[in-house]
């Protein structure tokens, strides 16, 4: 469905709430009606052909009212993912009086078999029909619905001559019309949610290319399971089924496609499924499934008991957002901080320890990478394919060893990273930060096998006419070519635009330099008088002890020690203690202070931290011979502290400085604005002699 129409659509349905719905609703509910009677008009128009059918089919089974046993038979009888046994249809829900049509119309939507009641339910639309009656609304809302003017179905209306009169409403762009529909109630009402995005239709298109064209040669005639964890509407998988299908029959290819979702926003998980059905693939809606991916993961196991696991997943998960509420809700009921997560998804064994790629609690997308990895398939030549939008954070947000830094390191030393991909700013509906494409496979082909694509593509966009929100541009066919002529010629691509690195490029180790405590101490009337409070005949052992020491012995904290229990006898912990407390001071001149097992005490003020490169030539240990060593002396590295940790940079690899101007042209230009600013004096001083 080309744009126009979909503007007109959406004029068209706007209008409806603000004629309709104005007066009794306030503007951010609008959606609390428009939506769901986007979807069962959707229903509606699917079933009025088969109205007649439905009659004679009822009459064969003895069916004379609703009756929800005999759905399944219906269902079967006329080949359709869901029926409607009600008595009307929306056209026929008609009535002289208020209380009638209310009840008439919920006999409508009680008609409709399971499947279509709970998406209604979702939308939690019987609420608001009572409210629509009472106040004369309901059938002038039904009667827009069902203008002439408009085609909500997905197949066309045709003229008497068979040639188009309005085209169809297909998944995506019922997708499209409801995201736009839901931002400008948003911003009618200053409401936003930046962590969540529908993704526009030319994003993904080159997703599902990205995810299947490079191994089109690789498909065979068998089964692929296409998952998308977070799902919206469900455009995305419609998409991908269709690319998939349209190159399996390139090479004549015999695929099955069966396509997994999850949602957890009710308006559009309602639209998702309802979308399924409205297709015919009732078996498929029930894939499309309510609730949060992270806490209550719908797709852990199949119906052999297995680990469910899938051959392409596609996903824009929401990014910028907390995951805070995910604790102790669904599965996630006993886990009620971050610490105590036990989910083999997000914590695990690995390079012999246990480990955790659970991100920082102020960002929830790398969760849904996390949870498509652990789904990726082992046992076949393919594998799994994932392709996933993420913002730029996911590339290095997270020292080493954080969870976000650990899920870059897990996918990378087990070469699951294929190719990143930067996208053009402003490319979404509601924010204009730049987004990136993760390309993830755990069956890489051998020439991309230990390396890891970047692909900057932020200057490959055409201008989009009119901005849509905060889009301002997209990817027409010519820039998805390019891109994918990028990705597939690998490292013979224009370096302009592309960079091939082996894994290791973007692994460090990350550990402390430590520095020796120093420290001097210090006996004068002034800190033994505050000793004085504390042990008051310690304070007086002390000031007997002054006069037999000399500053050296001040100067060594270990000799010190020695010397007063030679003096004093015995020097408890607890006495140790408060000399530490009140009678020393760090001092880069005093004796290092010994640890008491062959090393020293370290400085935690003078602890610094460093990052060396996994490439760096002979590691950690001829880096600090270099670097460190020769300007501190007394350094040591911490073992202890040593971390790997993953970062990924396109700045670093496609950074473009602009040309200086030259002396010349600079020196002109400020000679320019000399003489402006001249002319400008003159002229005001020339008007104010003429007063």
């Amino acid at each position: 469905m080309n744009r126009s129409t979909i503007n007109t659509l959406e004029n068209f349905i706007w209008n409806i709430a603000d004629e309709i719905l104005v007066d009794i609703y306030d503007v951010g509910d609008y959606r609390k009606v428009i939506l769901p009677m986007l979807v069962i008009r959707r229903f509606d128009a699917i079933l009025e052909p088969h109205r007649d059918h439905l009659l004679e089919i009822k009459k064969s089974l003895g069916i004379i009212d609703v009756n929800y046993d005999k759905e399944s038979a219906l269902i079967k009888a006329l080949k359709l993912p869901f029926v409607n046994q009600s008595l009307f249809t929306l056209r026929t829900v008609r009535a002289d009086n208020r209380k009638t049509l209310q009840n008439n119309f919920l006999a409508y939507l009680d008609g409709f078999s399971q499947n279509v009641r709970d998406i209604i339910d979702k939308f939690q639309f019987r609420h608001q029909i009572e409210r629509l009656a009472n106040s004369d609304r309901l059938l002038p809302l039904i009667d827009k619905f069902l203008s002439a003017d408009i085609n909500l179905c997905p197949t066309p209306v045709l003229n008497a001559d068979k040639s188009v009169k309005l085209e169809a409403l297909d998944n995506h762009a019922m997708g499209t019309l409801f995201e736009n529909i839901l931002r400008r109630f948003n911003e009618s009402t200053n409401v936003t949610d930046a962590g969540r995005h529908f993704t526009p239709r030319d994003i993904v298109e080159l997703m599902s290319e990205l995810a299947f064209k490079p191994v089109a040669e690789r498909l065979r005639d068998t089964t692929y399971l296409i998952y998308d964890g977070a799902c919206g509407t469900g455009g995305m998988l419609t998409v991908a089924e269709e690319s998939i299908k349209n190159l399996a029959a390139v090479d004549k290819r015999d695929v099955s496609i069966y396509l997994y979702g999850q949602e957890i926003a009710d308006e559009t998980f309602a639209i998702a499924k309802a979308d399924m059905l409205l297709k015919g693939e009732g078996e498929q809606a029930d894939n499309i499934r309510h609730g949060s991916t992270i806490s209550n993961d719908r797709f852990k196991e199949n119906a052999l008991g297995k680990r469910f696991t899938f051959d392409f997943m596609l996903s824009n998960p929401p990014f910028g957002t907390s995951w805070k509420s995910e604790f102790g809700a669904g599965d996630w009921q006993n886990f009620k901080t971050k610490d105590n997560i036990f989910d083999a998804r997000f914590r695990f064994a690995f390079d012999g320890a246990d480990f955790s790629v659970l991100p920082d609690i102020g960002d929830q997308q790398m969760l849904f990478l996390a949870n498509n990895v652990a789904k990726m398939k082992t046992s076949t030549a393919l594998g799994s394919r994932i392709v996933e939008v993420h913002n730029g954070s996911s590339l290095f947000t997270g020292g080493a060893g954080s969870g976000a830094s650990n899920l870059r390191r897990y996918i990378i030393e087990n070469d699951y990273l294929e190719a990143i991909v930067a996208l053009p700013e402003k490319m979404f509906y509601n924010t204009g930060i730049g987004t990136f494409l993760w390309i993830v496979a755990n069956k890489k082909s051998a020439a991309r096998r230990g390396k890891v694509q970047l692909i900057d593509a932020t200057s490959i966009k055409s201008a989009l006419t009119k901005s849509l929100g905060q889009k301002n541009c997209e990817f027409g066919v010519a820039e998805r070519d390019k891109i994918l002529e990028i990705y597939l010629a690998f490292d013979k691509a224009d370096p302009t635009f592309s960079r091939v690195l082996a894994n290791e490029e973007f692994g460090y180790k990350s550990f402390n330099i430590m520095r020796p405590l120093r420290l001097r101490v210090v006996l004068d009337d002034e800190r033994i008088a505050q000793l004085d409070v504390k042990d008051h005949n310690f304070a007086d052992a002390l000031r007997k002890f002054r006069a037999e020491v000399d500053n050296d012995i001040l100067l060594d904290y270990d000799k010190f020690i020695v010397a007063l229990k030679k003096s004093i006898g015995s020097v408890s912990m607890s006495r140790k203690k408060l000399i530490r407390e009140l009678l020393t001071t760090v001092d880069e001149n005093a004796a290092a202070v010994s640890d008491g097992k062959g090393g020293f005490e370290c400085d935690r003020a003078l602890t610094d931290s460093e990052q060396v490169p996994l490439t760096y030539e002979g590691g950690i240990k001829k880096f600090f011979e270099r670097e460190i060593k020769p300007y501190v002396p007394d350094a040591w590295i911490d073992e202890r502290s040593i971390v790997i940790g993953y970062e990924l940079s396109f700045t670093k690899y496609f950074y473009r400085a602009e040309e200086l101007r030259s002396s010349g042209a600079v020196l002109k230009e400020i000679g320019d604005v000399e003489r402006e600013a001249r002319a400008l004096l003159a002229e005001i001083e020339g008007g104010n002699n003429g007063v």
